[in-house]
This record gives C-alpha cells, structure tokens and sequence, in this order.
C-alpha cells in the first residue's frame, strides 16, 4: 500500500499555509512566484513531452478512443451525477473541486508503472497517456468553462487567458524547443524534477494562504471530508469496474484491458493543481483539495490491482511483484505532470519505457 511521500510534503504545505499564511508584501511576491513557477512548469512538460512516440500510438487508435472517452466523458458524467449528493454529503465548494477532478487528463508514469506490474500494453499505457496529457492542457480549460462556468470560484472568461498565457503558451514554446534543450532535459532529470516539486508546493502554500485569508476553510468539517472520501472512492470503483469490463465488451485483449484500465481511470494531480490554480484563484485550495485526496486513493488501489493482475491465470511468473516506481507520485503527469507528482513522470521520462519491461510487445 504505497504512502506517497509527496503527499505528505503537500500536505504539511497545507498545515504551513494554514498557521503561517502569506500577508500583504509577502503574498504578493507569492502569487508572482507562484505564476511564474506554472508557466515554468508547463515549459518543462512541453519539453519532456515525444510527440513522435504519441503520434506512433495511432496504429493503437481504438485504444487510445477509449482512453480518451474514460478521461473527458465517462469521468465528467460521473462528475455531474455527484451534483445530486450536495448539500447532503458535499458542500457546493467541495462539489466543485469534485467536478473539476473529473476533467483534469490522465497521468502518464504511474499508468505505465503499474501497467508493467500487471504485465499489459506497456507502450500502449505510454501513448494513452500522452494523448490525455496533449488533449488535457486545450480539453480541461474548456470543460471546466462549460461545466463549471463562474461557479466555479472565480472561474471567467479572463481564466481561459491565462490559461493560454501561463500554461498552453509555455507547453508549445518547450515543445518547440525540444529539439535543442531535450538532451539538456535528459541529463538534467533528476534535479529538474526537484524544481517541479518544489514549485508544486509553492503553488499549493500560494493557493492555501489565499483561502486561510478569504476564511473558507470554514466550511469543511471532518464529517464533510469523510464525505468526500466516500464519493471519491464510488466514483474510483465505478472507473475501475467500467475500463476493465468495458475492454472486455469493446474486444480488447487481456494486456489492452490493463493498459486501458489503469491509464483510464486515473487523474493527474500534477496538471491539475496548475490548472486550478489558474481557474479559481483565491478559492483554488478547495478545488485541489479532492484532487489531492483522489491522487493517493489512486495509488493505493491500483497497487494492489496491479499485483493481482500479475498473477492472473496463465500469467508467467516473474518480477510481477516489482513495485518499484509504481507511485504516480505528486508529479503524476510524465507529459502534463512529469515530476510533480512523485512517481507519475518524476523524472520527465514519459516516453521511457518502464526498466526491466520486455520490449517485444508492439501497438496492435
């Protein structure tokens, strides 16, 4: 049951902002460094990002269709059909950041991992992946402007502006500039995705102080956190039970199946907190707050999935137990996320097939 460690710094960024939120001078530097380190982010995501190994994954079109539909369709219904448990269980506040959950793109590392574990499409969980990192950063500012529209906490016309200006602008300028500073990248992972999570937290220390300061905190109870939990892992079983049996009904193979079900019913909390932070301004830290709780429900779940899969009938016997690497960590996003999430792209590596996974298997 993987504990990610990255949680637990967010989370002790979450009890800094709320005992030492940032005032006047002080949340003003924040807020710039925090708009500044997203766009940085992005850039990087931009350039760690192959669009020739997405684009390879056409040859796999239906699987990477159904990916795509799981992530901004059947993930959204869900969504909205949450709406019918507030006020009862979920502050509207809450339902929000719940809905927002559902429109964020899926993550790239944590699915190959555990993908490998199970012994699936490796290289089809890479390309799924990719497609949701490249179709989340135009898809989510769209659906969360529809879905949400200025309910959303501040969410406006000026926050697709900004999305365009410190995420999608930054995305394009690194993957144009892949060509030249890739190997740079490359060499450089490692530290680099240290600067990722290190600037995830700032924005999560930025957009906590903003809510300690406009006092909304007040409005989430233990028992309303409790709640969210329990819808979350409704709408976690009904992704999970949907991707695998729904494989099953579309015609995929065993591997397929693994690949969609892990790529399809994950969300990347490292695009998402960029993104919310962007979206909803002061009231962003309730937004994140169900993505956050959904990031490590996820990794639990799929861990132990994973290891069953590995030995399911005719499965051979092996390193199906390597658990190595299989966090989608805070940076879950390898494209849109590398190295945030701890675990999920951490290293920038999305393209990278996992260490020690056979490498015969082809995109059928």
């Amino acid at each position: 049951m993987p504990i990610d460690p990255y949680i637990v710094l967010l989370l002790g960024t979450v009890g800094l902002a709320a005992l030492f939120p940032a005032h006047g001078t002080g949340a003003t530097v924040a807020s710039g460094a925090s708009t500044a380190a997203i766009a940085f982010l992005f850039f990087l995501y931009g350039a760690r990002l192959s669009t020739r190994e997405a684009l390879d994954g056409l040859r796999h079109w239906r699987l990477h269709a159904t990916v795509l539909a799981c992530t901004f369709l059947v993930f959204p219904a869900l969504g909205l059909a949450a709406r019918a448990t507030v006020p009862v269980l979920l502050t509207q506040p809450l339902y929000q950041g719940l809905l927002f959950l559902t429109l964020v793109p899926s993550t790239i590392q944590s699915s190959i991992a555990f993908t490998s574990i199970a012994r699936g499409n490796v290289p089809a969980a890479i390309c799924a992946g990719s497609f949701s990192s490249l179709v989340g950063i135009v898809i989510t500012p769209l659906l969360a402007a529809v879905l949400l529209g200025n309910s959303g906490g501040g969410f406006s016309a000026d926050s697709l502006v900004k999305i365009v200006l410190q995420l999608l602008v930054p995305f394009l300028a690194g993957q144009l500039l892949r060509r030249w500073i890739g190997p740079f990248i490359t060499r450089h992972k490692k530290v680099l995705g240290l600067v990722d999570r290190g600037s995830i937290l700032l924005v999560v220390y930025t957009a906590f102080s903003e809510g300690m300061i406009q006092g909304i905190w007040h409005q989430v109870s233990p028992a309303r956190l409790g709640a969210l939990l329990l819808v979350e892992a409704a709408v976690l079983a009904v992704m999970l039970v949907a991707t695998w049996y729904g494989g099953r009904v579309l015609g995929f193979g065993r591997e397929d199946r693994i690949a969609i079900q892990f790529a399809g019913s994950k969300k990347s909390l490292a695009s998402g907190l960029p993104m919310a932070s962007v979206l909803f301004g002061a009231h962003a830290s309730l937004a994140v707050l169900p993505l956050m709780l959904f990031h490590q429900m996820q990794l639990m779940v799929c861990a132990v999935i994973a290891k069953r899969r590995a030995h399911d009938p005719g499965v051979e016997d092996g390193d199906a137990d390597r658990v190595a690497g299989a966090g989608d960590g805070a940076g879950d996003g390898g494209a849109a996320g590398a190295g945030a999430e701890a675990g999920d792209g951490a290293d920038g590596s999305a393209a990278d097939p996992v260490q020690g996974q056979p490498q015969n298997r082809v995109l059928r």
